[in-house]
């Protein structure tokens, strides 16, 4: 949740930097502290760290990100994880190997999975306008539902403003939010583009996406990504939080975000996700989300037809050089050729990078605290660095 432009949060303009690494923003996105030990490198004993060893240490000791985490799935179907930094900064406890972690808009893709389901059975139309299933629910300034589709909902072309842009997360992060009070901040500014004319990213298209769904299936968002998704490909850490509840529950490190741009870390690792709801709420580990990307791209979640219409792409070059957008779902060059589908996630205290390509590989980093400026270009490096080894 609450990525836009360059991967930044809708308040990124008002971020500030310590050392150059790690900035933030008050009102939304999410530290720095150079920290103890760097785990050690899952190699064997007495070796060099690998390659993706030696970009983890570099995040913590160069960049100033509290932890680093990954999982990399090779071509033969080989998983290694790797881990640099401390899960606490006040205990220096390890982190966890494979901890769990909030994804942030890595949710996107799974909404967009059960939405792409329900068009696949029939349920829902992907032309259709939003108004065939929520009748009067976007009116507002150049807001229309009756010309919002739902492929514009998912692939970010639909003009709504962006509900996240309103929000003060450290001021309301234990607050609860029901959806449609989310609705009503974003209803309350002007449409950004007429729908169709233009791609930008707002977290406002997959709330409405989610009440749809409930709609169509009478059942909460949370138990059809449940149903469809989670239980189906066998995610074992991974889930959507229940109402009101604001911990991690597996092993995890602790997130962290400054209360004010440019103050000391804090742990904001404890949330309400409420606000980020079926654009962002879920918690999972970088493994289950290469298992997840990983099954998405070998048809084992959508018809071949609706992967079709999740591939098809159009340009989103306010995310960075060369990257695609289509429903739910982004493709990234690869230094070395070709491409990787994934999404990535931002969320105060965590940010995760990743995805699978066409043969089979899959890398997700996550770290905990949100980089920005050189530290998220290192971020992103890392993933292309791992697959491309």
């Amino acid at each position: 949740m609450y990525e836009r432009a360059g991967d930044k949060s809708p308040s990124s303009r008002r971020r500030s930097h310590r050392r150059g690494a790690v900035s933030t923003a008050v009102a939304v996105a999410a530290g720095i502290i150079v920290i103890g030990a760097l785990a050690a490198p899952p190699a064997v004993a007495g070796s060099a760290p690998d390659a993706v060893q030696r970009s983890l240490n570099a995040l913590v000791r160069d960049d100033g990100l509290p932890a680093a985490l990954a999982s990399v799935k090779d071509r033969d179907g080989r998983t290694r994880t790797y881990t640099a930094g401390v899960a606490d900064l006040d205990t220096k406890a390890k982190v966890p190997v494979d901890g769990q972690v909030r994804i942030g808009s890595n949710t996107k893709a799974f909404t967009a999975v059960v939405m792409l389901q329900l068009v696949g059975e029939g349920k829902v139309g992907l032309e259709a306008p939003v108004d065939t299933y929520l009748p009067g629910l976007l009116r507002g300034d150049g807001i229309d539902g009756r010309t919002v589709t739902v492929h514009q909902l998912l692939q970010h072309t639909s003009g709504l403003p962006d509900f996240a842009e309103a929000l003060d997360l450290v001021a309301t992060r234990r607050q609860y939010f029901e959806p449609r009070e989310l609705l009503d901040l974003a209803l309350a500014r002007k449409a950004e583009f007429s729908p169709g004319t233009k791609w930008a990213y707002s977290n406002t298209n997959y709330l409405v996406a989610g009440l749809i769904i409930q709609k169509v299936t009478g059942r909460p968002v949370s138990e059809e990504i449940t149903r469809r998704v989670i239980s189906r490909i066998g995610l074992r850490h991974t889930y959507f939080p229940s109402p009101g509840d604001m911990t991690i529950q597996g092993p995890h490190p602790q997130g962290y975000f400054p209360e004010k741009p440019g103050g000391p870390l804090r742990d904001f690792t404890e949330m309400d996700p409420s606000s980020a709801w079926a654009a962002g709420a879920m918690v999972s580990t970088n493994t289950d989300l290469n298992q997840f990307y990983g099954a998405l791209l070998a048809g084992r979640l959508l018809a071949p037809a609706q992967l079709a219409q999740m591939r098809a792409t159009v340009p989103a070059d306010a995310l960075g050089p060369g990257i695609r957008y289509g429903l739910g779902l982004e493709s990234r060059p690869l230094s070395c050729g070709g491409v990787y589908w994934g999404h990535g996630g931002t969320i105060p205290g965590y940010r995760t990078r990743g995805g699978a390509t066409e043969d089979g590989r899959a890398v997700d980093i996550a770290v905990t605290a949100v980089p920005t400026g050189a530290a998220a270009r290192h971020l992103e490096e890392a993933v292309d660095a791992a697959l491309c080894r």
